[in-house]
């Protein structure tokens, strides 16, 4: 198995239906090698098989393995900045977000010890251009956990959020409002608990 059987999967997908996203998974996760070139074909941005791509990678780091993707994050967060197909960015925003909540955790993890200040300065980064920039609902809603979370040790960050969504955010969608005013609530309550 390699780079063109996977290829041949992702082409072959008809739409982004569970069933065809954990077929096509299932065939990475008996073969953990292609896991590689997943994360090759999810960054290739001008072939719109990257978005099929990106639809599996979020499906594994959701569903299965968050860990594999490891040592690719050097790749991944190099390389989030760059996506331009919607389709693409919300999966990428997506396991962004399971990175900000693995790191955060209480529980001992293996993304607390391999996720680096550079890895998440550019998830930071990109996470704010997502948010200034026209993106879908779920991009906007994975962003603001992702950077709640990061905003915890990095005190410039809270303000620089709140003032994204009391300037912006609040006055887009419903989804985006409500989420808004969520992250607008942690925050308040984490800079009471922090006084």
């Amino acid at each position: 198995m390699n780079n063109l059987f996977l290829l041949e999967q992702l082409q072959n997908m008809e739409n982004p239906k569970r069933e065809n996203r954990q077929r096509v998974a299932n065939k990475i996760l008996e073969n953990k090698s292609l896991f590689k070139d997943l994360i090759s074909l999810s960054f290739q941005i001008d072939d719109k098989t990257s978005i099929k791509a990106a639809w599996i990678l979020e499906w594994i780091c959701t569903h299965h393995h968050l860990n594999w993707i490891i040592p690719h994050l050097e790749e991944f967060t190099t390389k989030i900045s760059t996506v331009k197909f919607d389709s693409a960015i919300r999966p990428c925003s997506k396991i962004c977000e399971h990175l900000a909540t693995a790191y955060y955790s209480k529980n001992e993890n293996d993304i607390k010890k391999h996720l680096t200040l550079n890895h998440i300065d550019r998830i930071i980064e990109t996470g704010f251009d997502w948010l200034i920039t026209p993106q879908k609902i779920a991009v906007r809603a994975y962003t603001m956990n992702t950077l709640y979370f990061f905003g915890l040790e990095k005190d410039w960050i809270h303000p620089e959020l709140k003032h994204l969504i009391n300037t912006k955010i609040i006055h887009e969608s419903k989804g985006c409002k409500a989420r808004g005013r969520h992250i607008l609530k942690l925050i308040e309550k984490h800079q009471k608990s922090a006084l």
